[in-house]
């Protein structure tokens, strides 16, 4: 009777060392894994940034440009066919003249809604990364196991604007021009 007693109990204690030793690994490995994504996604934002970035600054180059030559090419039509002071400046009403083509605006506008919205989300994911982390480390069992508790570090890349309105909790800056 007391081999089954003490059986009993090494076996109970056995399982429950192993239960303690097994949520160990587990909970100190979700926040390894959660550490190193982190740092993976603050890559990514990084790489997402710069692809914004080159996007709208090439796009905003190439609408530029159609614009300058656009300008010059029109205005040396317009004034070769008319500068004479012979009456031709009417003609200008019956005739074909080259006209601009505002879709590179519109694809440029597009462009930075799309590409900012991409931005938006790889930061946004990692500010999930954080608050996933911080619950773990804080949250009972996982923060008995857990070795390193200190906080994933990330500063959100926002504007000087934002800043100012996080800071002073207003924003009556609604004139966009």
């Amino acid at each position: 009777m007391k081999k089954t007693i003490f059986l009993a109990v090494a076996v109970l204690l056995a399982v429950s060392v192993f239960t303690v030793i097994g949520m160990y690994f587990k909970y100190d490995n979700k926040e390894i894994a959660l550490r190193a994504e982190a740092d993976k996604q603050i890559g990514v934002v990084e790489l997402t940034h710069d692809k914004m970035f080159k996007i709208l600054q090439q796009k905003a180059g190439v609408t530029k440009e159609y614009r300058a030559g656009f300008d010059s090419i029109y205005t040396h039509i317009i004034s070769g066919r008319y500068s004479q002071g012979d009456g031709s400046l009417m003609k200008w009403i019956q005739e074909s003249n080259p006209e601009f083509d505002s879709s590179l605006y519109k694809d440029l506008m597009e462009s930075i809604e799309i590409e900012r919205s991409e931005f938006l989300r790889a930061q946004t994911r990692i500010l999930d990364i954080q608050r996933e982390h911080e619950t773990l480390c804080r949250q009972a069992p996982g923060r008995w196991f857990i070795s390193d508790k200190s906080p994933i570090e990330y500063t959100p890349i926002s504007s000087t604007v934002s800043k100012e309105v996080m800071e002073t909790k207003v924003d009556d800056n609604v004139d966009l021009f």
